[in-house]
């Protein structure tokens, strides 16, 4: 990834394009209709990205900075990954390190359109009669078309992995009603916060369900390494 804060544009590329913070938000709004100027001020804020400053203080992104939001934001949407984490791994990428048990966000192509049942099963690895399963226990739904969302792909290929070990999506519907359940949780948290009816506190409520979502798969994750030790005696 080509130095993900821009350091090297800045520092040895004076020619490179710097765009205004309007503009970058154009270039994002493609992949990201979500994003906001409020949410691109608090990446920087969190110092995510660091844009040059005119003198008056205007903000001025290079093509680097633009890449490194694109990774930021990929990272929250497709792993879902809390910012503290994202840093990390644009620290370990600006160090020129690898990052173990991870590839990077450009490198894990998402399509951005609806597709059709046979496309997303293969995108997924299941076979048609396993996706099938899937919409019949509620873990994917299609549209009124048949096809289905781009972002159903992690649940998707999360339950092709377990059915090679035997676990059938008829036996997943715990999770999709545990998922329910703690969604309804965490959208009681950041209600409150949504009733500004802003874009920073959109952003603002976004920012705490990403963090809230990666605590909670944290948690899972714990009690369940716990409970596998105890079956293992360990």
């Amino acid at each position: 990834m080509p130095q993900p804060d821009g350091s090297a544009d800045r520092d040895t590329d004076p020619t490179a394009p710097r765009l205004t913070i309007g503009e970058v938000l154009a270039a994002l709004r493609g992949d990201f209709p979500d994003v906001t100027i409020s949410k691109i001020r608090y990446l920087e804020s969190e110092e995510l990205v660091h844009p040059q400053r005119t003198p008056s203080g205007y903000r001025k992104f290079s093509t680097a900075d633009v890449t490194r939001l694109r990774y930021v934001l990929a990272a929250q949407r497709d792993q879902y990954l809390p910012l503290r984490v994202i840093k990390e791994h644009l620290d370990a990428l600006d160090r020129g390190e690898p990052l173990p048990g991870h590839a990077a966000a450009e490198d894990q192509p998402v399509p951005t359109t609806p597709l059709p049942a046979a496309e997303f099963a293969e995108a997924a690895g299941l076979t048609e009669q396993q996706l099938a399963d899937c919409v019949e226990f509620g873990l994917v739904a299609p549209d009124a078309h048949g096809r289905h969302r781009p972002s159903d792909l992690p649940v998707a290929r999360a339950a092709a992995g377990l059915a090679q070990h035997g676990i059938e999506p008829r036996h997943l519907r715990l999770h999709r009603t545990a998922a329910e359940r703690e969604a309804a949780l965490l959208e009681q948290l950041v209600t409150p916060t949504l009733r500004a009816r802003s874009d920073d506190a959109r952003s603002r409520a976004a920012e705490q369900l990403t963090e809230l979502a990666g605590l909670s798969a944290q948690l899972h994750a714990a009690l369940l390494e716990a409970r596998l030790r105890e079956v293992l005696g360990g």
